[in-house]
C-alpha cells in the first residue's frame, strides 16, 4: 500500500466511482459530445482524487471537486486540440510520412518481426542517416554493440523478406538486403 492512502481513503473513493463515475461522463458527455473524451477527463478526476486521497475525502461535496475537475481537464484538452488544429492548419497538410510501395511496406513489415536492439539502431543508422557513434549514444550502447546489432539486423532481414517481396539483392532506404 502506499505511503499516505489508508483503506478508508481507498474505499471512500471506490464506493464514489460507483456511484457517480457514470453521472459524471454522461454530464462531461454532454458538454464535449465526445464520449471518449468525456471517459478520459473522468478518469483523470479520479486519479488526481487519488494522489492525495486524504485531502479528496476531507471535502464536503466530492462529487461537485471530481465535476470541476473532469470539466476543466476537458476544457483544457479541448483549447490544446484547438491551438494543435490551427498551428496544423497554417503549415499546411503533413508531408507523406511512408513510401507506399510494395519493397517499403515489406521493409517496415520485417523490421517489426526483428528485436527491438536490432529494430532501433536499423532505423536510426540507415533510415535516419545517424553515424555508428550517434546511434551508440541515442540507444545508450557502445559504438561495438551498435556494428553488432546492424550486421544482425542486416541478417535477419534478408531471412524475413523473400525474393517475391523485394527482388534480389535490393537497396531500400539505405539498407543492402542481400539475395
Amino acid at each position: 500500500m502506499r505511503e499516505g492512502v489508508t483503506v478508508s481513503d481507498r474505499d471512500v473513493i471506490s464506493e464514489l466511482y460507483g456511484s457517480c463515475f457514470r453521472r459524471l461522463v454522461v454530464q462531461l458527455y454532454a458538454m464535449t459530445g465526445d464520449l471518449n473524451e468525456a471517459q478520459e477527463a473522468v478518469q483523470e478526476a479520479f486519479t488526481r482524487a487519488l494522489v492525495k486521497p486524504g485531502r479528496f475525502t476531507g471535502l464536503d461535496n466530492p462529487e461537485a471537486w471530481l465535476r470541476r475537475v473532469a470539466v476543466n481537464v476537458a476544457r483544457s484538452r479541448h483549447r490544446r486540440r484547438r491551438v494543435l488544429t490551427g498551428l496544423l492548419r497554417r503549415i499546411g497538410p503533413p508531408p507523406a510520412v511512408a513510401d507506399r510501395a510494395p519493397e517499403h511496406l515489406a521493409l517496415l513489415a520485417a523490421l517489426r518481426g526483428l528485436p527491438e536492439g536490432q529494430r532501433h539502431a536499423l532505423a536510426l543508422h540507415y533510415l535516419v542517416d545517424l553515424p555508428i557513434g550517434e546511434v551508440a549514444a541515442t540507444l545508450g550502447v557502445s559504438p561495438g554493440t551498435v556494428k553488432s546489432r546492424l550486421s544482425r539486423g542486416r541478417q535477419a532481414l534478408a531471412a524475413l523478406l523473400t525474393d517475391a517481396e523485394i527482388g534480389e539483392g535490393v537497396t531500400i532506404g539505405r539498407i543492402d538486403v542481400p539475395s
